[in-house]
């Protein structure tokens, strides 16, 4: 039987016999879709076909994201083996080699993009004209906010309310200007890198977005709209044996779920204190028996801690996070033959100074 893979390793999963799974619906993000774009974020024309081949040779329903979130908020059923798919920035090798092939298999897609870098004429990035074509032909066009920079990050001197003031008016400037762009802005919302705190979520939720960001996993019900994962490919990962499991993942039914440090304090939000080097997760779960089998891993670790509680688990690295975006991945088998439970937390670790990592 084959196995999943998280940053390069096997997961050691225990099969076990389980009431039936709910139905979950997995998001896939992209980014190039070329064999000469850098290949941490990339993947190559000819490996996206056979992602998209395999959807339909399995009879995977592609469902629109509008349509998925509409769901999540009325709390109404999700379909089973469906998928949703989205790329980020809007690159031009989207319109050039995954267009063309949505457009035959007359599957929906969501392209999320910067508006301010489209209207500085990049050539790496499609433009309006072609996001307009695409449209026409059942794209959404989505806000990536219009800076694409790392919102959570506040400038020296500036306070919560001057952060809000001037986070606010980068994602309402794209929205308006998709819009105007579009004739329609969906209430959509991808964070730049996938980072978000607590404060940024609130924002958005005040707006009336759903906002996705770049941790793994699939979509259940009772989902947070602010903090949606999807399964990002690109680099090493989306081979088919890759793909196939993430495709046919389960969202891990969970009741509750707490970030806390390792002396047991409450932690707000995944940006983690200079002072906790090896957050705890915490996790209660909607049927408390379902930890048997539960395996975790953290970026750049593999296996780590998973301590049983009565209620659920909780998962715990080995040795300190990186500087940067980390994640702890945690799975376990289903009832279903290929199919694995998945939930994905994200973690963001500044210098020990307390600045923040560098990067564009």
């Amino acid at each position: 039987m084959a196995l999943p893979r998280f940053a390069g390793f096997a997961l050691v999963l225990i099969l076990l016999v389980a009431a039936p799974a709910a139905p979950a619906v997995v998001v896939l993000q992209y980014h190039h879709v070329d064999d000469q774009t850098p290949a941490i974020t990339s993947v190559t024309p000819e490996r996206f076909r056979q992602h998209m081949d395999y959807l339909q040779r399995h009879d995977f329903e592609v469902v629109s994201l509008p349509a998925l979130v509409a769901l999540l908020r009325a709390q109404r059923p999700l379909p089973d083996r469906a998928v949703a798919l989205t790329f980020d920035d809007g690159y031009i090798s989207v319109y050039r080699h995954a267009f063309p092939l949505l457009r035959q298999k007359g599957w929906p897609f969501t392209v999320f993009v910067n508006p301010a870098a489209i209207d500085a004429g990049s050539g790496q990035l499609a433009s309006w004209a072609q996001l307009r074509e695409m449209a026409a032909a059942g794209a959404v066009v989505a806000n990536h906010s219009d800076s694409h920079g790392h919102l959570i990050r506040r400038r020296p001197g500036e306070g919560r309310r001057d952060w809000e003031k001037r986070v606010g008016s980068d994602i309402d400037a794209a929205q308006t200007r998709i819009a105007a762009q579009m004739g329609v802005a969906a209430k959509l919302f991808a964070y730049p890198y996938g980072e978000y705190d607590t404060q940024l979520a609130r924002l958005l939720g005040r707006r009336g977005y759903a906002a996705f960001g770049q941790h793994s996993g699939p979509l259940g019900s009772g989902a947070d709209l602010q903090a949606l994962p999807r399964f990002p490919f690109g680099g090493h990962y989306g081979d088919l044996q890759d793909f196939a499991t993430k495709v046919n993942s389960l969202a891990l039914p969970v009741a509750g779920r707490q970030l806390l440090a390792e002396d047991g304090r409450p932690l707000a939000d995944p940006v983690l204190p200079q002072d906790v080097g090896r957050p705890q997760l915490s996790i209660t779960l909607a049927q408390p028996g379902d930890h048997r089998g539960v395996n975790c891993f953290a970026s750049g670790q593999g296996r780590i801690e998973v301590r049983r509680t009565d209620e659920g688990f909780v998962a715990q690295a080995g040795k300190p996070l990186p500087v940067g975006r980390s994640r702890y991945n945690c799975t376990r088998a289903s009832a279903q033959a290929g199919r694995f439970y998945w939930l994905s937390q994200l973690f963001i670790r500044k210098r020990a100074d307390g600045s923040w990592y560098a990067e564009p």
